[in-house]
């Protein structure tokens, strides 16, 4: 009994001995991952959440050209509400945003069912679809800009060739220049579209498609029916990050409209940045960072939010 109770013991002094290494190698990892991550943990805490709070408080003072802490509560923001550049800004994004997204989703979704046929040359195609990604949006509003001129693209090409009365003036009409905005944008966007329903697509099991076409399911029924709702996580991301972009827009508006004819193509990123360093208006060009701001944490809390749960009831 005794040689039992010491063997006993003894092994639990081994295992007891063999975990100890163990956790504290896991400890030393755990530290140096923080020691390695604190930097980028630093820098964000300071230059996302720590420049996002310092907007708010501005926003809530009567700073111009240089901050200023008085406080005034909300004036900025019924000051904001009450400019009508502010409420065409917000209509121009509700078209471009609705636009933009649609048309990129539904292009983008018709492209990587094309590809997803296995056709010849398939590679060559999706780099020709995907090409628009690797340029900037300030280089492609600069070459729709070219192209939409009146004087030297689309207009000028038409008449030359003998259509004499043919007229494509958008980018200086005031009530079409947003229209535009969403031209490029889907032009450079909807390859990217293409890409993340593409590889959604190559990921549907097989044996579910067999399953449906032994069921007398046409190509048409297969994909309404079954392939597209299997993709709604596929169609949330692309989503989310199409709003985050239009949301977003900047550079696309300055090089292609500049937010003209007058401000009719403006965008509330655009109308943040022009009173913020052309109008010394900084205590209001915070207020509107702060919508553009809370807009984006509109669509991306609820999306992280699902996808955490998701993670959660995959893991269980």
């Amino acid at each position: 009994m005794a040689g039992i109770l010491t063997g006993l013991y003894s092994g639990a002094e081994v295992a007891r001995t063999e975990r100890l290494p163990s956790r504290w190698r896991l400890g030393v990892a755990r530290l140096m991952s923080l020691i390695v991550l604190s930097p980028s943990l630093l820098i964000l805490s300071v230059f996302v959440y720590g420049f996002a709070i310092w907007s708010f408080v501005i926003s809530m003072t009567s700073s111009k050209l240089a901050p200023k802490y008085d406080f005034v509560g909300l004036d900025q923001y019924f000051a904001l509400w009450s400019m009508d550049r502010w409420h065409v800004a917000v209509s121009n994004l509700v078209i471009f945003a609705g636009l933009f997204i649609s048309l990129s989703v539904g292009l983008g979704l018709l492209l990587a069912i094309f590809l997803d046929q296995r056709i010849r040359a398939e590679n060559v195609i999706r780099s020709i679809y995907l090409y628009p990604m690797a340029i900037s949006f300030i280089v492609t509003g600069t070459a729709w800009k070219w192209i939409l001129n009146p004087g030297l693209g689309i207009e000028k090409l038409v008449r030359d060739l003998g259509w004499t009365s043919f007229s494509f003036d958008w980018v200086v009409n005031p009530n079409m220049s947003v229209y535009t905005l969403v031209i490029a944008a889907v032009w450079q966007s909807s390859g990217f579209a293409m890409a993340i329903f593409l590889a959604g697509l190559r990921g549907v099991d097989q044996e579910i498609i067999k399953a449906a076409r032994i069921d007398g399911a046409g190509p048409w029924l297969i994909y309404r029916a079954v392939v597209i709702p299997i993709l709604r996580p596929v169609f949330l991301t692309v989503l989310v990050i199409l709003t985050y972009q239009a949301v977003r827009s900047f550079d696309l508006v300055v090089s292609l409209t500049g937010g003209g004819p007058g401000f009719s193509s403006d965008l509330p990123a655009t109308f943040m940045y022009q009173f913020a360093f052309s109008r010394n208006r900084m205590a209001l060009a915070a207020a509107s960072a702060m919508m553009i701001f809370m807009t984006i944490a509109a669509v991306m809390v609820p999306y992280i939010y699902s996808e955490l749960r998701r993670e959660a009831r995959n893991e269980r």
